[in-house]
């Protein structure tokens, strides 16, 4: 953290995990979609294959350090970056997800914010 290399180092880590780990489970169809941007994470998994049990306690005995945060679909709902996904059979839809903390306050460009904002 905080060295220039880090974010580099993070997605060497990352891509190597899903090379042994991810993509063996893609190949046996226990899990039908995996996508990653940074470190979020969306799987679909075949329920008569695997249970989320079986695959949280398998993905948090790979590595001691690596500490796995799954969030569940609630009411046909799962949040993944800021796209809520909708599970309406047979369609699937999508939606913008606010937090409960989403305060949608924007900066006035004449206030004379720091550019980078």
């Amino acid at each position: 953290m905080g060295s220039p290399i880090s974010g580099l180092m993070a997605e060497i880590f990352l891509q190597s995990l899903e090379h042994t780990h991810i993509k063996p489970q893609l190949n046996s169809k226990r899990i039908i979609f995996y996508t990653r941007y940074i470190d979020d994470i969306l799987i679909f998994y075949d329920t008569a294959q695997t249970n989320i049990h079986t695959f949280t306690h398998y993905a948090s005995t790979i590595y001691s350090n690596l500490k796995l945060c799954p969030t569940h679909k609630q009411n046909n709902k799962v949040s993944f970056l800021d796209l809520a996904i909708i599970r309406n059979t047979p369609n699937l839809e999508t939606n913008i997800f606010r937090k409960p903390t989403t305060t949608d306050t924007t900066i006035n460009y004449l206030s004379n914010p720091p550019l980078k904002h």
